[in-house]
This record gives C-alpha cells, structure tokens and sequence, in this order.
C-alpha cells in the first residue's frame, strides 16, 4: 500500500506542475492560437479542434521523453 501511495503522490505532483506549465503558458504564449487550430461557430454550437497544438505538443514531449529515456 506505501508504494501504490507514493505513486499518487507523484501523479499528484506531476499533475499539478503541469497544470502550473499550462497556466503560465496560457498567459504568454500563442498556444492554442496557432495555425492549425481550427474554430467553428456556427449559431449556438461551437467546435474547437486543437490540431496544430496538439501536433506542436507531441512532438516537444516525444523530444523530451528521448533526451530524458535514451541510454
């Protein structure tokens, strides 16, 4: 049970620096904003589809989870 314990807490953890990471960005950055994004609003029914963001995103953390995992 410590270990299944000590995993929550890191999720926890890791959760909420990365909420910290959006909140800042948010701020001062285009993220979410860019080329690629696309906004449909039409009457009362919005869609909002984040693809550039999420393309831009997963190829930073693929980045990241190579520099940090390789060996």
């Amino acid at each position: 049970m410590a270990q299944i314990g000590r995993l929550l807490m890191a999720l926890g953890l890791v959760l909420f620096l990365f909420g910290l990471v959006v909140m800042v960005v948010g701020r001062i950055g285009p993220l979410g904003r860019i080329p690629g994004d696309f906004y449909i609003q039409k009457g009362n029914f919005a869609l909002y589809l984040p693809l550039g963001t999420s393309l831009l995103l997963s190829l930073v953390l693929s980045l990241v989870g190579y520099l940090l995992f390789r060996r």
